[in-house]
């Protein structure tokens, strides 16, 4: 399966555990499962956009036809899109998680509240199965995609299913009080798993932010930095140039590289056929995937274009 096809799967997926949370949220009385078919609802359109966006993605790398158009609006390419849904994503889902926790804290102060136990139990038991399903799916199929949109959806059916694992453990506990006698307390289960449940996601979604936020804004990966650097030297050293200068920077799927290698003052003048063959060992060292690489390689004579 593809990283379109499965973004489509997952979609739809997720729209039925959002319409599913929603409705058995209102009916049984739980802000909780309320909470998670927002969260699950909030998470759809996320992939929707992430869909949208990995479309756009493999186009970029095509030729001809539509693929022309956008290569002549975006010359540079669109993986910088890459970073900038998952940072609006992980933001969206921080801001729905901080909301929820306030609300679970008002829920406690007031007294809590009732929930029907039955429809809440079969909700957690359904949503759980179906998000521990797609959780795995998900990251099989990535080992072989290695896709960041992928890999984001991956993580949000991970958490989605966390939630209801918690959710479910905290039904049978209701039962479990109800049984012993302890049904003063039983009104305090969901805003109690509410509040628990908004703080263990926020951290996830944080770090995803802070990695596309570092994408956004291109800081230098130093292990690839490190690998441009030495293939690098060695060519300085091989060809006997006076230096060189390396510029990396990492957008979502892609590495942009800019390799300028200082000649001497007295370097001899060579025909076109050779620097094209030296830039295709250089590239070749470098390595990476050639449809997610912008690789540019100079060379000239005077340092200050370099710098």
């Amino acid at each position: 399966m593809s990283e379109v096809r499965y973004l489509k799967l997952s979609f739809c997926v997720t729209l039925l555990v959002a319409a599913m949370g929603i409705v058995i949220g209102l009916y049984s009385g739980s802000a909780a499962i309320a909470f998670d078919g927002v969260y699950s609802l909030v998470d759809a359109a996320m992939t929707l956009l992430a869909l949208f966006v990995s479309r756009l993605i493999g186009l970029s790398t095509q030729q001809g036809g539509k693929a022309a158009a956008l290569h002549a609006r975006f010359n540079q390419g669109v993986w910088h899109l890459e970073p900038l849904v998952v940072a609006f994503d992980g933001m969206m889902l921080i801001g729905i998680a901080g909301y929820a926790f306030v609300n679970a804290i008002m829920g406690i102060a007031e007294g809590g509240q009732e929930v029907d136990l039955v429809p809440a139990l079969t909700y957690a038991t359904l949503t759980c199965m179906l998000c521990f399903g797609m959780f795995s799916y998900g990251r099989r199929l990535n080992k072989r995609l290695g896709s960041d949109l992928v890999a984001l959806d991956v993580k949000g059916w991970l958490m989605s299913a966390s939630i209801t694992a918690a959710l479910l453990v905290a039904f049978v506990g209701g039962l479990v009080m109800r049984y012993f006698g302890a049904e003063q307390w039983i009104p305090f289960i969901d805003p109690v798993v509410l509040a628990v449940v908004s703080l263990a996601i926020i951290p996830v979604p944080l770090r995803e932010v802070r990695q596309a936020v570092r994408e956004i804004l291109q800081l230098t990966p130093q292990e690839l930095r490190a690998h441009v650097e030495a293939v690098a030297r060695k060519y300085v050293q091989e060809q006997g140039y006076a230096g060189h200068y390396a510029y990396v920077a990492e957008i979502g799927r892609a590495v942009q590289i800019e390799l300028w290698f200082v000649l001497p003052p007295d370097a001899p003048a060579l025909p076109m056929p050779h620097w094209d063959a030296l830039r295709d060992r250089i590239g070749a060292e470098i390595g990476g995937d050639n449809d997610h690489r912008w690789l540019t390689i100079v060379f000239t004579g005077q340092r200050e274009w370099a710098q």
